[in-house]
């Protein structure tokens, strides 16, 4: 009861407000995207995402080894693939020669101890720009599975320690990891985007790979038949306890900010550790209003993530990792 109780005792220096601080970030938060391109010497900047890059792969070589030094010890890779590769049958996707196959030896070569997750979706590949096979207007959910299964042991057998699906087939999972067992990739984990919302934040990202969804008669305009609705809040929790159910490791939810009641809810339900993603166009937003002068990059940039951790992520994706750590020193 105040007087005898002022709260204001524990902010008085920076000192006491330190040795209570709740939560912290630290390198061992971050798994960092890395966006791969074919060709050599490349580092092509993102035009709408300031500050990043899609690499080839000797500057993602150089890329790995840097984030090393710098603590951040795993990453999530992802492939711009040729149009003239992509198809409505995922041909590419289990070419054992293809970009991501040799992004994830080339990481591995450079940098043994990186962990490397891979990102298990058919938009990159698809001719349409779905992450799943189109046929009369549907996408079709078990064709698609099928091919997912598939994609995930090519990039286990190319040495990526987890599989990271991100296109919200219905059993997925299940289908991932019985394949990953009858191949005996038995200890290849998945971290599953479990609940991924039809999210207006994914513009820069698609810019990034060319993946958004072509306007072509009788293909869907966008992905609300399998990305959630942004309204709903109990599908999360469902969707989420059946793909641990079905096998997942790691879960995920995506994107971050709009959806931090949502990264409480699962974290007080589920035992398995959280990820969250901070997507591309949360990103893309603070650099936007960073180089207009009207907010401070980096305490917007450090505010946004604590807020994340301290909703329950155990895990952060962000393109924001090596600013954070710069920071953190």
């Amino acid at each position: 009861m105040y007087p005898l109780k002022r709260n204001r005792r524990l902010r008085t220096s920076s000192a006491i407000r330190s040795l209570v601080q709740e939560t912290a970030i630290s390198p061992n938060d971050f798994l960092v995207p890395l966006f791969v391109v074919e060709g050599k010497t490349i580092k092509e900047e993102i035009t709408s995402m300031p500050d990043y890059y899609r690499l080839s792969l000797d500057n993602l070589e150089k890329e790995v080894k840097e984030l090393w030094q710098m603590g951040l010890k795993a990453i999530l890779l992802f492939v711009k693939v040729p149009d003239t590769l992509k198809d409505n049958k995922g041909t590419e996707v289990l070419n054992e020669n293809g970009l991501m196959q040799r992004a994830i030896k080339t990481v591995k070569n450079a940098c043994p101890g990186m962990l490397v997750m891979t990102d298990v979706a058919f938009d990159p590949y698809s001719s349409f720009g779905h992450d799943g096979i189109v046929a009369e207007g549907r996408i079709l959910n078990d064709e698609t599975t099928e091919l997912l299964a598939e994609m995930s042991v090519s990039h286990a057998k190319a040495g990526a320690d987890f599989v990271a699906p991100s296109d919200m087939m219905d059993g997925r999972i299940l289908a991932i990891r019985e394949a990953l067992e009858d191949e005996g990739f038995t200890d290849t984990g998945i971290m599953s985007y479990s609940a991924k919302y039809a999210s207006a934040f994914y513009g820069p990202f698609r810019d990034a790979l060319d993946s958004a969804p072509v306007d072509i008669k009788n293909v869907p305009k966008d992905k609300k038949t399998y990305q959630m609705d942004f309204s709903n809040r109990f599908e999360a929790i469902r969707e989420t306890e059946m793909d641990i159910d079905e096998g997942a490791d790691i879960v995920m939810i995506k994107p971050g900010l709009c959806y931090l009641d949502i990264v409480r809810e699962i974290r007080n339900e589920v035992d398995v550790p959280v990820a969250v993603y901070q997507v591309s166009g949360e990103y893309a937003m603070v650099k936007a209003a960073a180089e207009r002068g009207w907010l401070d990059h980096d305490a917007v940039m450090m505010e946004q993530l604590t807020a994340i951790k301290r909703a329950g992520a155990n895990i952060i994706a962000s393109y924001f990792a090596k600013d954070a750590v710069q920071l953190l020193g």
